[in-house]
């Protein structure tokens, strides 16, 4: 029987072989993923950042959107009221109506604004503030509203949009045309 029991033996370690591989990788497997919160998590690496000791306030930041929007109006307001007052200075239709096109824009589906696209493309050699008066008329060619637009540092040989609107004319099938135009 002693002759037997190597031979037992070395039947016994194959049989055990791919079960004690399989027990190893179980193991390495489990090591390397113990408690990992996704693939390629690497435990040895720390950040710097201390945490906060508190929870950020509940409180907005100095900057909201509203006050950003109120700024936004705020800044085209002033424009406008410049060229406004610049335009309210010049006689006849301005040394710019050649510089100046519009066209109208699509409605929308509330048709509560008449919007038309106002281009200017500055020919001299300076970037200029254009003051721009559009005026949407109907099919008698009635006014029925006037907007000023002012596009502050058009760049030369650059074409420059800007967009007036207008709810009086809201409604109503328009057309809008460059009342006047100053190049300053």
């Amino acid at each position: 029987m002693r002759a037997n029991l190597p031979a037992r033996r070395t039947r016994a370690a194959r049989a055990l072989a791919p079960v004690a591989v399989a027990a190893l990788l179980l193991a390495g497997t489990a090591a390397c993923d113990s408690d990992t919160s996704g693939e390629g998590t690497d435990r040895g690496v720390h950040t710097l950042t201390p945490e906060p000791q508190e929870s950020p306030s509940e409180s907005r930041s100095p900057r909201t959107q509203e006050s950003f929007a109120a700024s936004v109006s705020a800044e085209s307001e002033r424009v406008r009221q410049e060229a406004a007052k610049r335009l309210d200075e010049v006689e006849g239709r301005g040394n710019a109506v050649a510089d100046v096109s519009v066209s109208g824009l699509p409605l929308s589906g509330s048709e509560e604004v008449r919007s038309a696209r106002v281009r200017v493309t500055n020919p001299t050699e300076e970037a200029a503030f254009y003051a721009v008066e559009v005026e949407f008329v109907d099919a008698e060619d009635k006014v029925l509203d006037t907007v000023v637009v002012g596009i502050q540092d058009a760049q030369p040989d650059r074409t420059v949009e800007a967009q007036a609107d207008s709810r009086k004319a809201a409604g109503v099938k328009t057309f809008p045309r460059v009342a006047q135009a100053e190049r300053g």
